[in-house]
């Protein structure tokens, strides 16, 4: 939901007043490793797994959830800023996938 800033703002100098009129939007990324990259941890954690009994497991990849909260104009916006994070910082484009779902707080 897009908000508008009242007139008079002097926009981004106003910071202390413009959060006031942003929307907040929730963020999950999943980072997991790709198909053809080797999970040690994974491996590692599966026969742990099956020294503990449970049978059946035949693969187990480890990955990362990472959870955000942003204050964006738009939802556009929002996912752009995301987007960033994920390509750039949170995620190893060389080895690693990346998902992400985005929401709208309600007040």
């Amino acid at each position: 939901m897009h908000k508008k800033i009242p007139n008079g703002s002097t926009g981004w100098q106003d910071r202390g007043i413009r959060h006031l009129f942003l929307a907040r939007f929730h963020a999950r990324v999943q980072v997991q490793l790709r198909p053809s990259v080797l999970d040690p941890a994974g491996e590692a954690t599966r026969a742990a797994a099956a020294r503990l009994g449970v049978e059946g497991l035949q693969t187990l990849r480890i990955g990362k959830a990472v959870e955000l909260s942003l204050d964006a104009d738009s939802e556009d916006l929002a996912r752009e800023q995301v987007q960033l994070l994920c390509a750039r910082l949170l995620a190893n484009p060389v080895t690693e996938n990346w998902t992400m779902s985005l929401e709208e707080q309600k007040a």
